[in-house]
């Protein structure tokens, strides 16, 4: 039962999650208010979604066009945040 568990993709998912947060909290930490580095952690925070939803709501499964949608919605994500960021 325990090693079922530990070869199951969503452990090996979870752990990447929980990696990403870290290196995203390392990052972002002391860097102050218009700093590049926040466009890193947010493209971190959109990867994190990505994995969520492919993984968790199973759209890595999911037809093409629905997978294709929540792909660029991802990207789109990251763009419009980072370009928010460093605009304003």
């Amino acid at each position: 039962m325990t090693f079922s568990l530990l070869r199951a993709r969503s452990t090996l998912v979870w752990l990447v999650l929980v990696v990403v947060t870290l290196v995203s909290w390392a990052l972002g930490a002391d860097h102050g208010v218009g700093s590049t580095v926040a466009v890193v952690v947010l493209g971190l925070a959109v990867v994190k979604v990505r994995f969520v939803g492919l993984d968790f709501m199973e759209l890595r499964t999911a037809p093409l066009m629905l997978r294709a949608l929540f792909e660029a919605y991802c990207f789109t994500l990251w763009m419009v945040l980072a370009g928010m960021y460093l605009w304003l």
